[in-house]
């Protein structure tokens, strides 16, 4: 395996700021957009796959739960496992309203698997779980 070059690396730690941009948005399909067709994406209780699943899911939840909501997401980790495939470890959470900090109920350590199709990271695996515990 090569090393990745700078451009992968700044690519990679560049997608929870996507993620960030369509929630802060509210925009499912540029959520959606970061992951693969067949992409994966679990939170505490929810199982969705598929960016079709995804985006109807997300366009959901902002009507309802996550309606006026925003979140963050700063790496700490991120480890090649190939050319063409990392994992990049976060911590965020989401913020209510008009919140400016992250209240420690609301705190996430997430797990991102990202792979390279066609020239273009994208998420083919997210999972999130508290990050304190209850």
């Amino acid at each position: 395996m090569t090393n990745p070059s700078a451009a992968d690396h700044a690519a990679v730690a560049t997608l929870p700021n996507r993620i960030v941009k369509a929630w802060a948005e509210q925009d499912p399909g540029a959520f959606a957009e970061v992951f693969t067709e067949d992409g994966t994406m679990i939170l505490p209780g929810v199982f969705v796959r598929g960016r079709d699943d995804i985006r109807s899911f997300m366009s959901e939840a902002f009507s309802g739960p996550y309606k006026d909501t925003t979140v963050t997401g700063d790496p700490i980790g991120l480890r090649f496992l190939g050319a063409e495939v990392a994992i990049l470890h976060t911590d965020g959470g989401f913020l209510m309203g008009a919140e400016v900090a992250v209240a420690p109920g609301n705190a996430v350590r997430a797990a991102w698997l990202v792979v390279k199709q066609d020239g273009t990271w994208r998420l083919a695996a997210y999972q999130n779980s508290p990050k304190f515990a209850a």
